[in-house]
C-alpha cells in the first residue's frame, strides 16, 4: 500500500499511473505537483489527484513514492527542488524516455541520496496530452523498463516494480545505455521521421491539397507527430548520439532504396518490402503472445 503517492506532472503518463494505482486500491492519497495551475486544477476536478500542492515541501511531506512525469530536460531541476524535503523512506522514480541523461541529472542533483532514485520508463503512450488524456488502463499489458542504479537497494527497486505491476505492466530491466540504444531505434527515430514528414508536406505550396487527400495510411504513419513537441525536443537532444547513429543507418537505407527506384529495380524494392513485412509480422505475433523479457546477459549492440 502506498499511503502517499506524489505525481510531478499530472498529464497522460503521470495521470494514468495515478488512476491505475487508485483503481487497484494501492494508493490511498495522491498529491499532484506541477507548473501549470490550470492543468493541476483539471487533474483535481477529474479525481486523478486528491490534492494539488503549491510547493515541493507540501507535496513531499510523508511521501512514499514519487513519480516524475515531466519532460526529461527538467529532471535535474525538479530533483534539486525535491531534495531538501526528501524523507529517508521516500522512493523517487521517473517515466522518462531517455535514461543516461536522467541518471546523470539525478546523480548531480541528489548526490549520495541517488540511492533513493530508481529510473524507469513505461512503454505506453498516446499522441494526446494533459490530464484529460489520462486513463487507468494505459499500462495494462504494456512493458515498463527499469534501469536500476548500483546504489539502489533491491527492496527499493522492487517497490517501484510492484507499483508498475499494480498498473498491469510487465517489468523488464536494462542498463541505462542499453535502454537508450534500443529506444533510439524503435521510438525516437520513428518520432523524428513522423515530425519530419508532416513538416515537409506542410511546407509545400500545395500543402492544403495534399492534406485533403491524405488518408488512413498517412494518419497511421504520422500519428506520433501529434505528440508534445517540447517533450520530444528534450528526448531527441538527450539521446542525440544514439539517435544520430540510427538516423545515419536509416539514411543509408533510404539511399539504397533510392538507387533501386532510380534503376527501376523492382526485385530489389520487393526484397526490402518483403523482409520488412516478415519482420513486422513476427513482431506483431510476439506482442500478441506476450513476449518475455530477454536474457539479462544479452548484449545490445
Amino acid at each position: 500500500m502506498i499511503d502517499r503517492l506524489v505525481i510531478v506532472g499530472v498529464g497522460l503518463i503521470g495521470g494514468s499511473f495515478a488512476l491505475a494505482l487508485k483503481q487497484a486500491g494501492v494508493a490511498r492519497t495522491v498529491a499532484g505537483l506541477g507548473r501549470e495551475p490550470r492543468a493541476m486544477a483539471r487533474a483535481l476536478e477529474l479525481g486523478i489527484v486528491d490534492e494539488v500542492c503549491d510547493t515541493p515541501e507540501q507535496a513531499m511531506r510523508g511521501a512514499d513514492l514519487v513519480l516524475l512525469a515531466a519532460p526529461v530536460g527538467q529532471t535535474g531541476t525538479i530533483l534539486a527542488s525535491l531534495l531538501p524535503h526528501l524523507e529517508p523512506h521516500t522512493i523517487i522514480t521517473d517515466a522518462g524516455s531517455t535514461k543516461c541523461d536522467v541518471v546523470a541529472a539525478a546523480r548531480a542533483a541528489l548526490g549520495e541520496r541517488v540511492r533513493q532514485f530508481v529510473p524507469g520508463h513505461p512503454i505506453a503512450g498516446s499522441e494526446s496530452n494533459g490530464p484529460d488524456a489520462a486513463r487507468a488502463e494505459l499500462y495494462r499489458g504494456k512493458k515498463t523498463v527499469l534501469t536500476p542504479l548500483p546504489e539502489n537497494d533491491p527492496a527499493s527497486v522492487e517497490r517501484v516494480a510492484v507499483a508498475w505491476r499494480a498498473c498491469g505492466s510487465l517489468i523488464h530491466t536494462l542498463s541505462p545505455a542499453d535502454h537508450d540504444r534500443v529506444f533510439a531505434a524503435v521510438s525516437h527515430l520513428p518520432h523524428l521521421l513522423a515530425y519530419a514528414l508532416v513538416d515537409d508536406i506542410a511546407a509545400k505550396p500545395h500543402a492544403e491539397m495534399l492534406f485533403q487527400y491524405a488518408a488512413s495510411g498517412f494518419r497511421d504513419f504520422t500519428r506520433i507527430a501529434g505528440s508534445s513537441p517540447e517533450m520530444w525536443r528534450d528526448i531527441s537532444l538527450a539521446n542525440r548520439d544514439a539517435l544520430l547513429t540510427e538516423l545515419d543507418a536509416y539514411l543509408a537505407q533510404l539511399t539504397s532504396l533510392r538507387a533501386s527506384l532510380a534503376a527501376a529495380d523492382g526485385r530489389g524494392l520487393e526484397t526490402v518490402y518483403a523482409n520488412a513485412q516478415r519482420a513486422r509480422q513476427a513482431w506483431i505475433e510476439a506482442i500478441e503472445a506476450g513476449s518475455p523479457p530477454p536474457p539479462q546477459n544479452q548484449d545490445i549492440e
